[in-house]
């Protein structure tokens, strides 16, 4: 099918809106948590912890789901993926308003909330692989990859709209809890639209047809293009993070994504104890401060990277810099207007070097290994939210500006590590970098 038809544009606008609902939904979700473990007395970590758990099952149930693109209709996987969402979306929604309402206790809510989100981890992975799958089967090789890109561009929008919309949703009925149901909402109408408009399609195994594992759209966490490449290219064998041309770039991007992990999960509740303002109140700011470093994020890589042609060397080294300066400034600031702007000048340095490691770790290798690289890519960024979460949170129950502190000292150390190291100091002069 020609790209530029009608109908093919129909078709990707619908593809396109469901990632975008489903990285903004879970990422509104993020910005109102918060305050609602504040509002109903649920320990900060156990609110880490439901998503520390639907990220684990997330990347595990991805790779499944990207297996199965290429063997089952990709409608049918999109819409068990917006299903999953619908439902996990649903039942935290129920949940919390049970909670709000009096009528569950804390550990209740605690313990139906994960069991719910692990419906989202399992099933809303689904969707993304399924989508990229659809596309691929319809363009030619030249078109596929810019299409992939704009494709996986939506989770990265979604990330600013789901935290912009989240406040206006604080509804006066079902308060705190609005921006879950709504979501729900949107994505049920998102679903039957798929159903009806959406064509069936007949699975044909051909090569570049299927569909690539992508990392949870989370807090910051603008795209690096490595799942679209995944997808793209395919991957023909695994790479290990062990294999010497790209193992210090997978520590670097390890360590820069734990860090951002730790920090973004714990900023909503800086917010709250520094500001001093109730939960519902608070929840707006904390809404403002995620849009603005989700803006940063996407203005680095959408705008900056492509402005000054930056290299995948300059990336790392400019991104580890500003991050450290951004989350120092954080760990030290008093006041909330401070706070947004560090965080905005935190997510901005991580726009700069999540791709930049994408890219140096897509130029260390040959074209055989570029699906299976990017696949290592897409693995690594989806575990950084498994564990430092939770470990945030832990730091943040010891003192307020320990976990900043402890992210600043080991982006300080990625910095020096970003100049000593031959692998991560190496120049690409063949103008790769710009896929990032």
């Amino acid at each position: 099918m020609p790209e530029k038809s009608p109908t093919f544009r129909r078709d990707f606008a619908l593809l396109f809106t469901v990632l975008l609902v489903v990285a903004a939904g879970n990422t509104a979700l993020q910005s109102v948590l918060p305050s609602i473990g504040r509002l109903l007395h649920i320990s900060d970590v156990l609110i880490a912890i439901i998503f520390s758990f639907s990220a684990l099952l997330w990347t595990i149930a991805a790779p499944f789901w990207a297996r199965q693109s290429d063997l089952r209709g990709r409608k049918r996987l999109v819409l068990i993926g917006l299903g999953g969402y619908v439902v996990s979306m649903t039942a935290c929604g129920l949940a919390i308003f049970a909670g709000i309402e009096g009528w569950l206790p804390a550990l209740a809510v605690f313990l139906f909330f994960t069991v719910a989100r692990g419906l989202f981890g399992l099933f809303g992975s689904a969707s993304n692989p399924a989508a990229q799958a659809y596309v691929a089967a319809r363009t030619s090789k030249a078109e596929r990859t810019q299409a992939l890109a704009t494709l996986g561009s939506a989770f990265g929008l979604g990330t600013v709209l789901g935290p912009a919309m989240a406040p206006f949703l604080i509804l006066p009925v079902v308060g705190l809890s609005g921006p879950i149901f709504s979501f729900a909402v949107i994505a049920l109408v998102t679903a039957i639209t798929i159903l009806k408009l959406l064509p069936n399609d007949t699975v044909v195994l051909k090569a570049g047809d299927g569909g690539a594992a992508a990392s949870l759209p989370s807090i910051g966490g603008g795209p690096t293009g490595a799942s679209a490449v995944a997808a793209d290219k395919g991957a023909k064998h695994r790479l290990s993070w062990k294999d010497e041309r790209v193992m210090p770039l997978m520590v670097f991007g390890f360590m820069m994504g734990s860090m951002q992990a730790l920090t973004g999960q714990t900023l909503g509740f800086l917010i709250i104890d520094r500001t001093g303002l109730g939960p519902t109140e608070a929840a707006h700011q904390i809404g403002i401060a995620l849009m603005a470093g989700a803006v940063a994020t996407l203005f680095a890589q959408w705008g900056l990277i492509r402005m000054f042609h930056m290299t995948p060397k300059q990336l790392m080294r400019w991104g580890a810099a500003m991050a450290f300066l951004g989350t120092l400034i954080t760990a030290l600031t008093p006041d909330f207007y401070g706070i947004v702007v560090a965080f905005a000048l935190t997510c901005m340095g991580y726009g700069f070097a999540r791709p930049g490691f994408t890219a140096g770790a897509s130029l260390a290798v040959g074209e055989a290994d570029q699906g299976a690289v990017a696949g290592a890519v897409t693995a690594v960024n989806g575990s950084t939210f498994i564990l430092a979460p939770a470990v945030g949170i832990g730091l943040y129950q010891i003192a307020q500006p320990l976990p900043f502190l402890a992210a600043a000292a080991c982006l300080a150390a990625l910095y020096v590590y970003a100049y000593r190291n031959r692998v991560l100091a190496q120049d690409y002069d063949d103008g790769k970098e710009e896929a990032a």
